[in-house]
């Protein structure tokens, strides 16, 4: 069994700035509410791989891991994948970006497999994925549109 998440929402924002805002890791702890740090660890060309750690969950634990994150701008497409995967067997994630008239459609897919002895199974993480991406989704397009209001003001 697998699990497999989709989700999306339009930022009334150009698309140079919804991918600039969204793919500058060193700003995803402003960006993201559950992201305590992000290290970089090492950057050849596109590709980048990082550190990312999490604010205490509820019982304290604080999750951290090492992702590889390859973008391709001309195709408005982001690859990722959990080179540490903890609780995961695998965990791979396509961020896609589409010019709208509305805005910019920023897609988030992800497929993984949760590991037998993981404190969840694959429908729960499916669930808990959903949920979060909305919440995250939501903040995300809250502080670009904040920032786009802030450039047309300039």
């Amino acid at each position: 069994m697998s699990g497999h998440t989709d989700n999306e929402i339009v930022i009334k924002a150009p698309l140079d700035l919804v991918w600039d805002m969204t793919n500058d890791l060193e700003s995803w702890p402003q960006l993201f509410s559950e992201y305590a740090s992000v290290e970089i660890m090492k950057r050849e060309g596109d590709t980048t791989t990082f550190r990312l750690t999490m604010h205490p969950d509820e019982n304290g634990m604080v999750w951290s891991w090492v992702s590889e994150r390859e973008t391709d701008r001309t195709a408005r497409t982001v690859w990722a994948r959990r080179v540490e995967t903890g609780p995961f067997a695998y965990m791979n994630i396509r961020w896609e970006y589409e010019e709208t008239p509305d805005g910019t459609l920023m897609r988030w897919t992800q497929d993984f497999e949760m590991k037998p002895d993981a404190p969840v199974d694959d429908p729960g993480m499916t669930d808990h994925i959903n949920r979060n991406s909305k919440i995250q989704m939501g903040l995300i397009r809250d502080k670009v549109e904040q920032r786009a209001r802030e450039m047309d003001r300039a």
